[in-house]
Protein backbone atom coordinates (compact mmCIF):
# COMPACT_ATOMS: atom_id res chain seq x y z
CA UNK A 1 0.00 0.00 0.00
CA UNK A 2 1.48 3.41 -0.84
CA UNK A 3 2.64 5.63 1.91
CA UNK A 4 3.15 8.65 2.41
CA UNK A 5 4.24 11.69 4.98
CA UNK A 6 1.83 14.36 5.80
CA UNK A 7 3.35 16.80 8.18
CA UNK A 8 0.36 17.86 10.14
CA UNK A 9 -1.52 16.20 13.29
CA UNK A 10 -3.71 13.40 11.84
CA UNK A 11 -6.62 12.30 13.40
CA UNK A 12 -9.24 8.86 12.20
CA UNK A 13 -12.54 10.55 10.68
CA UNK A 14 -10.63 13.53 9.65
CA UNK A 15 -11.36 13.99 5.70
CA UNK A 16 -9.18 16.89 3.84
CA UNK A 17 -7.43 17.67 0.51
CA UNK A 18 -3.94 16.17 0.13
CA UNK A 19 -1.08 18.89 -0.54
CA UNK A 20 0.74 18.65 -3.80
CA UNK A 21 3.44 16.88 -3.17
CA UNK A 22 1.45 14.23 -2.28
CA UNK A 23 -0.74 14.77 -5.37
CA UNK A 24 1.91 14.47 -7.64
CA UNK A 25 2.85 11.32 -6.36
CA UNK A 26 -0.54 9.89 -6.16
CA UNK A 27 -0.89 10.78 -10.36
CA UNK A 28 2.65 9.48 -10.93
CA UNK A 29 1.19 5.80 -9.28
CA UNK A 30 -1.88 6.44 -11.12
CA UNK A 31 -3.82 5.58 -8.04
CA UNK A 32 -7.69 5.30 -8.45
CA UNK A 33 -10.30 6.88 -6.87
CA UNK A 34 -11.36 4.87 -3.80
CA UNK A 35 -7.88 3.38 -3.24
CA UNK A 36 -6.31 2.57 -0.01
CA UNK A 37 -3.15 4.61 1.07
CA UNK A 38 -1.17 4.62 4.07
CA UNK A 39 -0.34 8.58 5.80
CA UNK A 40 2.38 8.94 8.45
CA UNK A 41 2.71 12.65 10.81
CA UNK A 42 5.79 11.31 11.89
CA UNK A 43 4.26 10.81 15.51
CA UNK A 44 5.09 7.02 15.63
CA UNK A 45 1.74 6.32 14.24
CA UNK A 46 0.19 5.53 10.95
CA UNK A 47 -3.43 5.86 9.53
CA UNK A 48 -5.03 3.51 5.95
CA UNK A 49 -7.16 6.36 4.33
CA UNK A 50 -9.32 6.28 1.46
CA UNK A 51 -8.52 8.29 -1.58
CA UNK A 52 -11.39 10.48 -3.24
CA UNK A 53 -10.18 12.25 -6.49
CA UNK A 54 -12.46 15.32 -7.07
CA UNK A 55 -10.42 16.15 -10.41
CA UNK A 56 -7.39 15.63 -11.95
CA UNK A 57 -5.56 18.48 -9.54
CA UNK A 58 -8.01 17.81 -6.52
CA UNK A 59 -6.94 14.50 -4.35
CA UNK A 60 -8.54 14.39 -0.58
CA UNK A 61 -8.20 11.41 1.74
CA UNK A 62 -10.82 10.00 4.44
CA UNK A 63 -8.59 8.78 7.51
CA UNK A 64 -9.76 5.63 8.50
CA UNK A 65 -7.97 3.59 10.80
CA UNK A 66 -4.69 4.57 13.41
CA UNK A 67 -2.28 1.53 14.01
CA UNK A 68 0.74 1.92 16.05
CA UNK A 69 3.67 0.45 14.57
CA UNK A 70 7.02 0.42 15.80
CA UNK A 71 9.28 0.21 13.07
CA UNK A 72 12.24 2.04 14.96
CA UNK A 73 15.57 0.45 16.44
CA UNK A 74 15.91 -0.70 19.88
CA UNK A 75 19.34 1.06 19.74
CA UNK A 76 19.25 5.19 19.20
CA UNK A 77 21.49 6.24 17.02
CA UNK A 78 22.92 9.42 16.11
CA UNK A 79 25.35 10.24 12.90
CA UNK A 80 27.45 13.07 12.92
CA UNK A 81 28.13 12.91 9.78
CA UNK A 82 31.50 15.22 8.02
CA UNK A 83 29.51 16.77 4.86
CA UNK A 84 30.46 14.93 2.11
CA UNK A 85 30.77 15.95 -1.93
CA UNK A 86 28.24 15.24 -4.59
CA UNK A 87 25.61 12.77 -4.09
CA UNK A 88 27.65 11.19 -1.37
CA UNK A 89 25.43 13.30 1.23
CA UNK A 90 22.65 12.52 -0.33
CA UNK A 91 22.96 8.58 -0.21
CA UNK A 92 24.13 8.53 3.16
CA UNK A 93 21.42 10.40 4.51
CA UNK A 94 18.55 7.76 2.43
CA UNK A 95 20.51 4.87 3.56
CA UNK A 96 21.20 5.58 7.07
CA UNK A 97 17.19 6.72 7.43
CA UNK A 98 16.97 2.70 6.15
CA UNK A 99 18.81 1.52 8.58
CA UNK A 100 17.05 3.51 11.71
CA UNK A 101 19.12 6.57 12.24
CA UNK A 102 17.07 8.67 14.62
CA UNK A 103 19.05 12.11 13.96
CA UNK A 104 21.74 13.36 11.86
CA UNK A 105 24.32 15.90 12.34
CA UNK A 106 25.86 17.28 9.28
CA UNK A 107 29.32 18.70 10.24
CA UNK A 108 32.33 20.25 8.26
CA UNK A 109 35.62 19.35 9.42
CA UNK A 110 39.48 20.47 8.62
CA UNK A 111 39.61 18.19 5.40
CA UNK A 112 36.14 18.81 3.95
CA UNK A 113 35.90 19.35 0.66
CA UNK A 114 32.61 21.46 1.22
CA UNK A 115 31.90 24.31 2.29
CA UNK A 116 28.50 25.20 3.18
CA UNK A 117 26.95 28.31 5.67
CA UNK A 118 23.58 31.07 5.28
CA UNK A 119 20.97 29.94 2.75
CA UNK A 120 23.04 27.42 0.75
CA UNK A 121 23.07 25.54 4.31
CA UNK A 122 19.68 25.63 4.88
CA UNK A 123 18.96 24.84 1.55
CA UNK A 124 20.77 21.81 1.86
CA UNK A 125 19.18 20.79 4.78
CA UNK A 126 16.09 20.92 3.64
CA UNK A 127 16.54 19.35 0.61
CA UNK A 128 18.13 16.09 3.18
CA UNK A 129 15.35 16.39 5.38
CA UNK A 130 13.19 15.45 2.35
CA UNK A 131 15.48 12.85 1.42
CA UNK A 132 15.30 11.45 4.93
CA UNK A 133 10.88 11.74 4.78
CA UNK A 134 11.18 10.07 1.29
CA UNK A 135 13.10 7.05 2.74
CA UNK A 136 10.51 6.50 5.54
CA UNK A 137 8.12 6.45 3.32
CA UNK A 138 9.70 3.70 1.12
CA UNK A 139 11.27 1.38 4.24
CA UNK A 140 8.16 1.72 6.43
CA UNK A 141 9.27 4.07 9.28
CA UNK A 142 6.78 6.04 10.92
CA UNK A 143 8.96 8.52 13.14
CA UNK A 144 11.39 10.39 10.58
CA UNK A 145 14.44 11.43 11.69
CA UNK A 146 16.02 14.90 12.38
CA UNK A 147 18.46 16.31 10.13
CA UNK A 148 20.21 18.82 12.59
CA UNK A 149 21.72 22.17 10.74
CA UNK A 150 25.14 22.12 9.36
CA UNK A 151 27.71 23.20 12.14
CA UNK A 152 31.38 22.83 12.83
CA UNK A 153 32.62 19.87 14.10
CA UNK A 154 34.65 21.64 16.94
CA UNK A 155 30.99 23.39 17.76
CA UNK A 156 29.89 20.33 18.60
CA UNK A 157 31.95 18.53 21.05
CA UNK A 158 30.52 21.04 23.62
CA UNK A 159 26.72 20.20 23.17
CA UNK A 160 26.88 16.38 22.19
CA UNK A 161 23.53 14.51 22.23
CA UNK A 162 23.14 12.18 25.54
CA UNK A 163 24.61 8.66 24.77
CA UNK A 164 26.28 5.32 26.54
CA UNK A 165 28.82 5.31 23.75
CA UNK A 166 30.16 7.66 21.67
CA UNK A 167 32.67 6.14 18.70
CA UNK A 168 34.76 7.55 15.78
CA UNK A 169 35.76 6.19 13.28
CA UNK A 170 39.12 6.01 12.55
CA UNK A 171 42.06 4.58 10.91
CA UNK A 172 44.55 4.07 13.72
CA UNK A 173 41.86 2.85 15.73
CA UNK A 174 42.56 -0.06 17.63
CA UNK A 175 39.06 -1.20 19.49
CA UNK A 176 36.49 -3.23 17.51
CA UNK A 177 32.76 -2.91 18.03
CA UNK A 178 32.41 -6.97 19.23
CA UNK A 179 35.11 -5.73 21.72
CA UNK A 180 32.71 -3.63 23.56
CA UNK A 181 31.16 -5.58 26.45
CA UNK A 182 28.43 -3.35 27.70
CA UNK A 183 24.83 -3.05 25.32
CA UNK A 184 24.68 1.00 24.71
CA UNK A 185 20.93 2.10 24.16
CA UNK A 186 22.09 5.13 22.67
CA UNK A 187 25.22 5.59 20.35
CA UNK A 188 26.74 8.71 18.92
CA UNK A 189 28.71 7.63 15.36
CA UNK A 190 31.34 9.91 13.91
CA UNK A 191 32.43 9.71 10.90
CA UNK A 192 34.83 11.79 8.79
CA UNK A 193 34.51 12.86 4.94
CA UNK A 194 37.11 11.96 2.27
CA UNK A 195 40.12 13.22 3.93
CA UNK A 196 39.54 12.12 7.27
CA UNK A 197 39.69 14.24 10.39
CA UNK A 198 42.80 16.22 11.21
CA UNK A 199 44.91 15.62 13.84
CA UNK A 200 43.91 18.10 16.36
CA UNK A 201 39.72 16.72 15.76
CA UNK A 202 40.69 13.50 16.61
CA UNK A 203 42.56 14.61 19.75
CA UNK A 204 39.46 16.58 20.20
CA UNK A 205 36.88 14.00 19.40
CA UNK A 206 38.96 11.64 22.14
CA UNK A 207 38.39 14.79 24.67
CA UNK A 208 35.13 14.85 24.36
CA UNK A 209 35.13 10.88 25.20
CA UNK A 210 34.91 9.63 21.66
CA UNK A 211 36.22 5.76 21.32
CA UNK A 212 38.55 5.14 18.20
CA UNK A 213 37.34 2.21 16.73
CA UNK A 214 38.30 0.40 13.58
CA UNK A 215 36.27 -1.83 11.17
CA UNK A 216 39.35 -3.43 9.74
CA UNK A 217 42.79 -3.04 7.75
CA UNK A 218 40.76 -1.39 4.54
CA UNK A 219 40.55 2.27 4.42
CA UNK A 220 36.46 2.52 3.78
CA UNK A 221 35.19 5.67 1.83
CA UNK A 222 33.08 7.98 3.46
CA UNK A 223 29.85 6.39 2.33
CA UNK A 224 30.78 3.36 2.82
CA UNK A 225 32.13 3.89 6.00
CA UNK A 226 28.92 4.83 7.93
CA UNK A 227 26.44 2.56 6.50
CA UNK A 228 29.05 -0.26 7.50
CA UNK A 229 28.89 1.24 11.06
CA UNK A 230 25.56 1.70 11.42
CA UNK A 231 24.87 -1.70 10.15
CA UNK A 232 27.66 -3.33 12.36
CA UNK A 233 25.81 -1.76 15.24
CA UNK A 234 22.36 -2.72 14.63
CA UNK A 235 23.67 -6.41 14.66
CA UNK A 236 25.64 -6.28 18.05
CA UNK A 237 23.01 -4.17 20.02
CA UNK A 238 19.46 -3.58 17.61
CA UNK A 239 17.29 -5.24 15.42
CA UNK A 240 19.27 -6.65 12.81
CA UNK A 241 19.84 -10.49 15.45
CA UNK A 242 17.39 -8.89 18.23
Amino acid sequence: MPRFYYPFSLSTGQSFRLPENIAQHINVLRLKNGESITLFDGTGYEYTAILKIESKNAYWAEIGEKNAVNRESPVHISLIQAVSTGEKMDFTVQKATELGVAKIYPVLSDFSSVRLSGERAEKRCRRWQEIAIAACEQCGRNIVPNIMPVQYLRNIFNKLPPADKYLLLAPQGCLKLGEIKEKPQKVVLLIGAEGGFSPQENTAAKAAGFLPITLGKRILRTETASLATIACVQTLWGDFVN
